[in-house]
């Protein structure tokens, strides 16, 4: 997954789907932004609900 830096706007819905994937700063922002992390494994269900729910669309999903 990618979180886009210009797109996540603090919301914290991805982490509340999948806190084992998305990790969240002090105010509530993906602390991953601009990189692409690793879901681990029987973590993907979890980090497709955490994509989708967030309402600015700042998470994609991408290969390796």
């Amino acid at each position: 997954m990618k979180i886009d830096e210009t797109l996540c706007s603090g919301h914290g819905r991805c982490a509340k789907f999948a806190p084992n994937v998305y990790t969240l700063d002090d105010s509530g922002y993906n602390a991953d932004v601009g990189q692409i992390i690793a879901v681990p494994s029987g973590e993907e269900d979890n980090a497709t609900k955490g994509r989708k729910a967030c309402p600015e669309r700042a998470i994609t999903e991408v290969d390796g």
